[in-house]
């Protein structure tokens, strides 16, 4: 019996390290985290932030927020975040101050954020502050080290669980043999004592690796499962390089101009190449690229830059006089730019002709003619509901809510989530657009409670924007 009790609080202390070991590794380790911290701010600051931190937007500019906040306890910083209006109501003075600046600019609630997600928050806008790309090795944050990267805990975990491994091995056999000598104490001893392989392939064992390995396979699974089409960041290469930053940016046009889907249907559908001859009609030589990209969108639809004309009977012509036909353009565009064609501008219209056909044609398109094929970036699950027109015509929202500033990029990558808990949570800070808005005239009585003063805001989540069937029915 002494033996087994030693042995049990053996177990019991080597559980005890198991689980408060690495614990109290992160403990050591729980610094700010300027990575994530970067992350937080572009899925739920930069819609109203300035991201450079020095200038205003919708917002204030944040650079050196903690200093104008320093008299203050942290709390109340983390308050003002989370929820603003509630310290505005309670009569905090830097909160009042902010108010009165920027009312009736609302700031959305963040209630779902922790202490340290806030904390890595301000660490990104004070290093952006402070011109600093990536944190350096050991700097600080308001008295904070900061730590570059999240602490690694898997060596740790590794090297426990072989060494719990090992020990296991040690008392199945300790214990085996403390069972022995019971028996033999009692005249009950077999005739053969059990070898160590015999213990560990026995069926109790057996069941309980297998029972483990099931486990860990459907977390895996699970959570693989979950993670399913979120690809944040993802940002592939198009058949043509499109610039969003030349014609959203430079040129300032409207995103519903091309996707004119957004306004009137669920998709916000990709624009057919004749939107894009609206203006490339016209305008026949990129500003970066010359004629190699329009000319991909040229020849995918048929039209003949040399004549301004569709070319009939497009789809039956063959590669060669297609190659003609474009080859000519190229040619008398760079006779036009340089005076003459020389090798340098042979070797280019040989490639820009290549660069048509790799990209206007693959395995299952072989032929040029035909539907320019870009590659799909937002993808949600066929099980979830998403309707473009609601967000954007009755909600009003602005597609930079959900796809980032795409006005500033080169290529377009997905920039947010776009997972459930993402949804739900813009479902419940964002405030529903009543005001001229024929479509919520139904809600009589928050439209009642407004003009008596009682609210001052209707959610999405209190119009059943929360409601499952909304997006899985």
């Amino acid at each position: 019996m002494i033996y087994k009790q030693l042995i049990s609080r053996l177990l019991l202390f080597l559980a005890v390290a198991l689980f408060t070991l690495p614990l109290s590794a992160q403990d050591a380790a729980a610094t700010v985290n300027v990575d994530e911290g970067k992350t937080l701010f572009r899925n739920n600051c930069a819609t109203c932030h300035n991201k450079n931190m020095k200038d205003k937007l919708t917002g204030p500019a944040l650079g050196g927020v903690q200093e104008r906040w320093a008299e203050y306890p942290k709390e109340d910083l983390h308050s003002w975040i989370r929820n603003s209006q509630a310290l505005i109501q309670s009569g905090h003075p830097r909160a009042t101050q902010l108010w009165d600046e920027w009312k009736p600019v609302v700031m959305n609630n963040f209630l779902n954020l922790t202490d340290q997600e806030i904390d890595n928050i301000l660490a990104y806008v004070q290093f952006v502050y402070e011109g600093k790309d990536k944190p350096a090795g050991g700097p600080t944050v308001a008295g904070t080290p900061v730590a570059p990267t999240k602490p690694n805990n898997t060596p740790l975990f590794i090297a426990l669980f072989v060494i719990l491994g090992v020990l296991a091995i040690v008392l199945a056999r300790i214990v085996a043999n403390l069972n022995y000598m019971l028996q033999v104490r009692d005249g009950n001893a077999p005739a053969r004592r059990k070898t160590l392989v015999e213990i560990l392939t026995s069926k109790g064992i057996i069941a309980f690796l297998i029972f483990a390995l099931v486990v860990l396979g459907g977390y895996k699974t699970v959570n693989n499962a979950i993670m399913l089409g979120r690809q944040q960041g993802y940002s592939p290469e198009q058949p043509i390089k499109f610039s969003h930053k030349t014609h959203a940016g430079l040129q300032k046009i409207d995103c519903q101009y091309c996707h004119d889907g957004a306004r009137r249907s669920k998709s916000s559908v990709i624009p057919a190449a004749n939107t894009c001859m609206n203006c490339h009609a016209a305008i026949k030589v990129g500003s970066q690229y010359g004629t190699a990209e329009i000319s991909k969108i040229y020849a995918s639809i048929g039209w003949n830059p040399n004549t301004d004309k569709y070319i009939e009977n497009y789809d039956q012509m063959s590669e060669a006089d297609i190659e003609q036909i474009f080859k000519k353009w190229m040619e008398d565009s760079y006779k036009n730019d340089k005076g003459s064609l020389d090798d340098k501008g042979v070797q280019l219209v040989e490639s820009q002709w290549e660069g048509i056909k790799t990209s206007l044609t693959n395995d299952i398109k072989p032929n040029i003619p035909g539907p320019i094929e870009w590659v799909r970036i937002h993808n949600l699950p066929d099980h979830v509901y998403f309707n473009h027109a609601q967000h954007v015509s009755v909600g009003k929202v602005e597609c930079q809510t959900c796809h980032g500033p795409v006005q500033e990029m080169e290529l377009v990558q997905q920039y947010s989530p776009l997972s459930m808990g993402w949804c739900i949570n813009c479902h419940r800070q964002t405030e529903v657009q009543f005001k001229d808005n024929d479509y919520y005239k139904s809600y009589q009585r928050y439209h009642e409670e407004i003009a008596k003063g009682e609210r001052d805001k209707v959610t999405v989540e209190e119009i059943g924007g929360l409601e499952c069937q909304k997006c899985h029915y």
